[in-house]
């Protein structure tokens, strides 16, 4: 890995066995969504209807224990859900899931059929090193309302992932900026898969591996390297 990850020890006291797996991967093409990056979004919405077996996805242990997390640091998980979870409620939905380019296609294929949060990065838009860490209040998260840019506060206690430059998602993993997203012309990306107990370790290394085999896929000849994943305690 060529970029610095951290998890601060505010975080670690508040989520004792997060883990997460980073991978980073260059010389990649992206593009508008395709029939085959639709056609994953469709299939990982019906292994998440195997997956839950009839209940809403907030009922899944892994979906509670996020709900938790979220309320321990002052958030209503039932108004900003993390990411995975509102991917769920919408894969489930007669809306389906939104198509936003086949890079990010890939990455909420991944999260959805798994239930677990990933976020993409863009590299090469990213200023020094990345850490998630409690908010002071006063760090800026810049977005989007009306067409404008906007700068946004954190909520003091807020857990947010930043680099140098500020904010560059909210609420652990329930908004990512503009700044950093992944757009048609990203070339290199970090990945980061999120989990927290009961899911098993294995399972979000595994699903790390789909999303690498799949990167390697739409991006034949591109260079994917795959994080060990990383727990806190």
């Amino acid at each position: 890995m060529t970029l610095s990850l951290t998890v601060s020890d505010e975080v670690r006291a508040l989520a004792p066995g997060f883990t997460y797996v980073a991978i980073e991967a260059h010389g990649l093409v992206n593009g508008p969504s395709t029939e085959a990056s639709s056609a994953l979004l469709d299939d990982a919405a019906r292994r998440l209807a195997a997956r839950l077996d009839g209940r809403a996805p907030q009922e899944d242990p892994h979906m509670a224990a996020w709900r938790a997390v979220y309320s321990a640091f002052g958030s209503k998980p039932s108004r900003t859900r993390n990411s995975a979870e509102a991917l769920a409620r919408r894969a489930l939905s007669d809306a389906g899931l939104p198509r936003i380019n086949v890079l990010v296609d890939l990455y909420n294929a991944v999260s959805v059929a798994h239930l677990v949060p990933v976020g993409g990065e863009d590299l090469d838009l990213i200023q020094g090193a990345m850490s998630l860490v409690r908010a002071g209040g006063e760090e800026e998260f810049v977005t989007v309302a009306d067409g404008k840019e906007v700068v946004e506060h954190p909520d003091a206690g807020e857990v947010v992932w930043r680099d140098e430059a500020g904010v560059t998602c909210r609420r652990w993993n329930w908004r990512q900026g503009p700044r950093t997203r992944l757009t048609e012309r990203t070339a290199s990306a970090l990945f980061l898969l999120e989990s927290l107990p009961p899911m098993q370790v294995a399972e979000v290394r595994a699903a790390a591996g789909e999303l690498a085999e799949l990167l390697e896929k739409f991006s034949p000849g591109a260079r994917v390297v795959v994080g060990e994943p990383q727990t806190v305690s």
